[in-house]
């Protein structure tokens, strides 16, 4: 059940926080967040209908509207931790891709539990000019439960200045830690490329609503 109300969680903030990139003010991670909540619900309801008959709709969503916001290649690295020098080149720009792909089917799949949750916005802070990384805390509401903490932590690009995401934690669980946890000892025993081939597979993987099943 744990589990369930995390992926809710995770699923909800994520709603909340992605749309259109030619909508949204990436120069400011609180304004971010704030102005694609409702654009983004919109269109999900919106499209509720056409989801729910052909549920592999929900990659293009993400393809469209989740990952012009997600800093992949930063959270890519970040999993591989300290394999990331012992990898080629090679291995790492091959590797990238993939994994965006794979977060791409991860998310949509977690898209299906979407219940018209509500979120509550912590109060815009002082943002330090210097700052390179902060976390935006939100809480998941739902009748009958216990909110659920999301921290969602973006990423300052030194070129663009603009913010993107890079890990959400939600009630202490961070969604990159518990990845590397999942696939370090994979690349220690068969290697990048072994990894690589195996979240290619996954990514490939049709969305299901599970309650249909």
């Amino acid at each position: 059940m744990k589990i369930m109300r995390l992926a809710i969680g995770l699923l909800t903030l994520t709603l909340s926080i992605f749309t259109s990139a030619q909508d949204v003010d990436k120069s400011n991670p609180y304004h971010m967040i704030k102005e694609v909540a409702d654009i983004t619900f919109k269109r999900f309801a919106q499209e509720q209908n056409e989801i729910q008959k052909e549920p592999n709709l929900l990659k293009d969503i993400v393809r469209e509207e989740l990952m012009p916001y997600i800093d992949y290649k930063y959270a890519a690295y970040k999993v591989l931790g300290s394999y990331l020098k012992k990898t080629t080149k090679e291995e790492r720009n091959e590797f990238v891709p993939v994994f965006r792909d794979y977060l791409v089917t991860s998310y949509a799949q977690v898209f299906t539990l979407y219940k018209k949750q509500l979120v509550e916005f912590e109060p815009e802070k002082a943002i330090n000019a210097k700052s390179k990384i902060i976390a935006v805390k939100t809480s998941i509401l739902e009748p009958g439960r216990d909110p659920i903490d999301i921290t969602f932590k973006v990423r300052k690009n030194k070129k663009t200045k603009e913010w993107k995401a890079f890990d959400m934690i939600a009630e202490g669980i961070s969604l990159l830690d518990s990845k590397q946890s999942e696939l370090s000892s994979v690349i220690r025993q068969n290697g990048l490329p072994h990894v690589t081939n195996m979240l290619r597979e996954k990514s490939t993987r049709e969305i299901v609503f599970k309650d249909k099943k």
